[in-house]
């Protein structure tokens, strides 16, 4: 391998061939600011696009600075990074970059985690000359029903371009326009709604400043709280007690179920239950459809639409509506654990505690930006009330927990409400990567055999790599699975499906790297894969000290067959727990 031999800060040091002077400044641990770029290392890829110029260093020889994170290392080079001219040109360049900036930090969504803010107090920044070029700015904002976009605060740092384009392949977002009015926006400027964009809100994810954060239902709840005439029941997904605790100081991967279920009864919730329930629910209704659809293609059935595809993931919904309507018969038809759990709330719950259901309000807790527009998709929902009235994010939840002056540290161990907060560990790891598709094996494998599984971690369905395949015995019959995490992954197994050439009886698919554990409404975690790692232990640390872990096990499950639904796939069944899809290329609007 080539290496180059090169000086920074007066300190020698050999690096591999094509490495960027930033990379190698790291390596020497001297810091260069920065605040376009971002490495999302696990997926080799990185945004780096020099725009912002925060990142200039001196280089014996050349005119002009240099954009760290795009300027390759060269032999002999001699770099400065923090001479009088280099910091005099960081700051020149923030003051520009405020110039055309709005000053609404006391009220912006990101206030206190606005990089752009953080930067701007690290480069000394105290007064803005120029102000007469803000001006210039025109309040320009999008509101969809996930995701708030304000152009005014586009820095042009193209990170949502990179997360939108290159690893989900979405294509909403690119740069357009020049000077004062460049931003990052959907093709003709047109709004996020009548684009192509899934609201998987990796894109919020990623974003430094309050160009792009998520519409909060917050107030609704509040207001729905404080209602004496509605009953308050909420819901929480898998992925959110593996990561909540980071927004109160704890480390990655921290649990915080008992906490967690504790802090929503503190905050005035009437029924404090778990999406789990659902998710065990699901497996119950897609299970029985992936042994039908698989049954009857070893019968000789041609007719049969394999490989099944699982859809419990909004965002990937979205994206397999806009991009491959042609297979919409394709996926399962169960509805989400989140879909599931508001219309069993608003059908069984409410006739258990003779409530109306107008008068039941549904509230999720999701890892997920995405969830938001699924609650208000129109097929889920009875004479206009929905199924599931709010959605509000992790970080969100975190947020209201602070407002209502709770110490989550210190909160004792809550448990879930009955019936619809019990569950086993096969719901648990629908928070993760792999999970759906292995708590699907453990109850279609003994429904299908008739035995009892000798082992319950399915290690060759684990994993963080974007595509993943493995082949399951259900006692001589070979069930072979695929896994995508990422729809620019998702996007690969699906143009095998369309041209015939997939193998696989059963795919599953997540919109956001690392499955839920990684979602848009999570903490953020700026791409760093250890913590997306650490989240996911946390989930398979969950499974296993459940005394059971196989959905079809979990009596509270039976029991709501008995008692209400019949049997999967029961024509009551199908009517509350299962939807079809539609062809949303129609939305997206194209100007001429």
């Amino acid at each position: 391998m080539e290496t180059i031999k090169l000086t920074i800060d007066n300190k020698t040091i050999e690096v591999a061939a094509g490495t960027t002077i930033n990379k190698a400044a790291r390596q020497l641990g001297i810091e260069i600011p920065v605040l376009c770029y971002m490495e999302l290392k696990d997926m080799k890829i990185e945004n780096k696009p020099a725009g912002c110029r925060i990142c200039v260093v001196e280089v014996q020889g050349r005119r002009n600075l240099a954009p760290s994170c795009a300027t390759k290392c060269e032999e002999g080079m001699v770099v400065k990074t923090h001479t009088t001219r280099v910091l005099n040109a960081r700051r020149t360049v923030m003051e520009f970059i405020l110039s055309d900036h709005p000053k609404d930090c006391l009220i912006c969504p990101k206030s206190g985690t606005c990089e752009l803010q953080s930067m701007a107090h690290k480069l000394g920044i105290r007064e803005i000359p120029g102000q007469e070029i803000a001006e210039m700015s025109t309040y320009r904002k999008d509101t969809s029903p996930s995701i708030i976009r304000d152009l005014d605060k586009c820095i042009m740092c193209r990170r949502c371009e990179m997360m939108c384009n290159d690893v989900q392949t979405v294509g909403a977002l690119s740069a357009i326009n020049r000077g004062f009015m460049a931003v990052v926006a959907p093709a003709f400027e047109q709004n996020l709604e009548y684009s192509t964009c899934t609201y998987c809100g990796q894109c919020v994810a990623v974003c430094p400043t309050g160009a792009l954060t998520e519409v909060d239902h917050t107030p609704d709840v509040l207001r729905a709280l404080a209602d004496p005439s509605k009953t308050v029941i909420v819901q929480t997904a898998p992925a959110v007690r593996a990561a909540l605790g980071e927004e109160f100081g704890m480390e990655p991967g921290t649990l915080v179920t008992g906490k967690m279920v504790s802090a929503l009864r503190s905050l005035g919730f009437d029924y404090v239950f778990d999406t789990d329930f659902a998710a065990d629910l699901t497996i119950m209704e897609e299970g029985a459809e992936l042994l039908d659809r698989l049954n009857r293609h070893l019968k000789g059935d041609t007719t049969t639409r394999l490989p099944i595809l699982t859809s419990c993931c909004p965002g990937w919904v979205n994206f397999f509506e806009y991009y491959f309507p042609d297979l919409k018969d394709v996926p399962s038809t169960a509805k989400s654990p989140q879909q599931m759990f508001g219309a069993i709330a608003k059908s069984y719950f409410a006739g258990k505690i003779n409530v109306n259901r107008k008068d039941l309000v549904v509230v999720s807790i999701m890892p997920c930006l995405a969830k938001k527009y699924e609650c208000q998709r129109e097929e889920f929902s009875v004479d206009g009330n929905r199924d599931v009235d709010f959605s509000i994010s992790t970080r969100e939840l975190a947020a209201f927990i602070k407002q209502a002056n709770i110490d989550l540290n210190n909160l004792d161990e809550g448990e879930f409400d009955s019936p619809m907060g019990e569950s086993t560990g096969a719901g648990v790891i629908f928070g993760t990567t792999g999970g759906v598709i292995e708590a699907a094996v453990r109850t279609a494998y003994e429904i299908q055999t008739g035995k009892k599984l000798s082992r319950l971690d399915f290690n060759e369905l684990r994993g963080l790599e974007g595509v993943r395949e493995a082949t399951i015995d259900f006692d001589g019959i070979p069930v072979r699975i695929g896994i995508a995490h990422g729809l620019g992954n998702a996007r690969k197994l699906l143009d095998d499906v369309r041209s015939g050439k997939s193998q696989f009886h059963a795919i599953e698919v997540m919109a956001c790297p690392g499955g839920c554990i990684g979602g848009g409404g999570q903490p953020l975690h700026h791409g760093n894969s250890e913590i997306i790692k650490a989240r996911a232990v946390a989930i398979y640390a969950e499974d296993r000290k459940k005394p059971l872990r196989k959905s079809h096990e979990n009596p509270f499950i039976i029991k709501l067959y008995e008692e209400f639904l019949e049997k999967p796939n029961s024509e009551k069944a199908h009517h509350l727990l299962h939807t079809q899809y539609f062809d949303r290329k129609k939305k997206v609007i194209v100007k001429q």
